[in-house]
């Protein structure tokens, strides 16, 4: 099953670093959100590749709005 990358508080999406089918791992920042005049990355939890890309520069989020799945790499 995909992880899914959410939005963990409302605000606008900045910069969007991925692109579907891109390999990444822990750590790698997928995207910025801009909220209470802050930039904040949004990191990728685990290895594997971007399945589904939910979001584009400009978009306003609500909490819990969808940003990135990704399948993990089976090792």
């Amino acid at each position: 099953m995909p992880q899914q990358i959410t939005a963990d508080l409302p605000g606008s999406v900045g910069k969007v670093l991925v692109t579907e089918g891109s390999t990444v791992a822990p750590g790698d920042t997928l995207a910025i959100l801009e909220a209470m005049k802050m930039e904040i990355p949004i990191e990728a939890d685990t290895a594997g590749t971007v399945t589904k890309l939910a979001v584009q520069e400009g978009d306003v989020l609500k909490e819990g709005s969808l940003i990135v799945e990704i399948s993990a790499t089976v090792s």
